[in-house]
């Protein structure tokens, strides 16, 4: 089997927070879709030299600098390759097609996953995807439910952007209705809310889910809910990353990355073990287990989206 092609994408990002999109020509592989702009790797060519001389060559730029984003591995009947991604917010030049492709500036939150080719749809949900991802804490009961949804309130004034309703003691319509009366606050800040392991709630409110193991077993390789809603899926192994990006999930939580005091019997991960398994995955990986908010540069360092906590996210 012939080894994954190193391909180098930028994620041109400008001042206003637009993202550069090319359009892959007609006769080529994925002809009609979108995706960032970039190319191959030449022999013995270090990443970054490889990526400024192919926006130089597409675009007519010249980078200045860059920062890591995410690596996806990806494999497609062609063959396998991995997308070698980073985000570039200083050079010089103006961005010109100059191999006749077709080339547009676009708000994250506004690219419809469904016009990407299907690597680069990880990338996109890199950049929408925050640095924290918060959630409830399991013992809180139905009784305290007015006082978690001013909690939760909140926590979205106060920047949280992702969070997991995890509340298994309380009743599935009970969930569903701080859900609903989350929204508009969520949606006023811009944040994501996640049910766990409720498919036809979240289906019903148009939110996220966070399937369970039993859940992403189940799923085959279908994907549950639409492109549009979140669908995360809690891993503790590399098969079961595989299985998340086998039905389009957007990303994974993977743990336990330290030793936990709800799992006193697990051996955790361990930082190095986890870079492995978040290097070789697909799709955003989240480190869970043990973690406070002062753990995301460590997270960051080996190769996490960021961290999700419980209740060292709540104070």
């Amino acid at each position: 089997m012939a080894p994954p092609i190193h391909v180098m994408a930028g994620v041109l990002r400008d001042a206003e927070g637009r993202v550069l999109l090319a359009q892959r020509p007609p006769g080529k592989h994925l002809a009609g879709l979108w995706e960032f702009p970039g190319g191959k790797c030449e022999p013995g060519e270090a990443p970054e030299a490889a990526l400024a001389r192919e926006l130089r060559e597409e675009l007519g730029i010249s980078i200045e600098s860059s920062i890591p984003l995410i690596r996806v591995p990806w494999r497609y009947e062609r063959g396998a390759l991995c997308l070698d991604t980073r985000i570039v917010e200083c050079w010089q030049g103006e961005p010109a097609s100059l191999e006749g492709q077709a080339l547009r500036w676009q708000e994250p939150g506004a690219i419809d996953l469904a016009e990407l080719a299907p690597a680069d749809r990880p990338i996109l949900q890199a950049l929408r995807l925050p640095e924290r991802y918060v959630i409830t804490p399991a013992d809180a009961v139905v009784g305290e439910r007015d006082a978690w949804r001013a909690r939760i309130e909140a926590a979205l004034e106060q920047g949280t952007r992702l969070l997991q309703l995890r509340f298994p003691v309380w009743p599935v319509e009970a969930v569903r209705e701080l859900a609903a009366a989350l929204l508009p606050a969520a949606r006023a800040a811009g944040a994501s809310l996640l049910l766990n392991g409720d498919i036809d709630g979240a289906r019903e409110l148009g939110i996220g889910v966070q399937l369970k193991r039993k859940q992403l077993r189940a799923c085959g390789d279908e994907r549950p809910l639409p492109l549009g809603q979140l669908i995360a899926v809690s891993c503790h192994d590399a098969d079961e990353l595989t299985c998340a990006v086998a039905i389009g999930a957007d990303f994974a939580t993977l743990s336990p990355v330290l030793p936990t005091a709800s799992h006193p019997g697990t051996e955790p991960l361990g930082w190095e073990h986890f870079a492995v398994l978040a290097e070789s995955a697909s799709l955003p990986v989240y480190a869970l287990g043990g973690l406070a908010t002062g753990h995301v540069a460590m997270a960051k360092e080996h190769g996490a989206q960021g961290v999700a906590g419980i209740r060292g996210f709540w104070g």
